[in-house]
């Protein structure tokens, strides 16, 4: 039985992701990986594990108070 293992770039690259960022995952232990010499390598099980979630901070909800304007922003 053979298991094809991904590196860090397929990994990313399956999920829509940079390789710093999965570095990142592996480093927090929220994604499995074999590290061998120096190179991580990922079986493609592992990535099924992972949630998928928009990048980067989710927008700021607008209030009334605002009157529907962003900072920086005019109408």
């Amino acid at each position: 039985m053979s298991t094809t293992l991904l590196t860090t770039a397929e990994a990313a690259d399956r999920l829509g992701l940079t390789v710093r960022a999965v570095q990142k995952m592996i480093e927090a232990r929220r994604l499995a990986a074999q590290k061998i010499g120096r190179d991580y390598l990922i079986s493609p099980e592992a990535l099924s594990h992972i949630s998928k979630q928009a990048a980067g901070r989710p927008p700021k909800a607008l209030s009334a108070k605002d009157g529907g304007m962003q900072k920086g922003k005019r109408k």
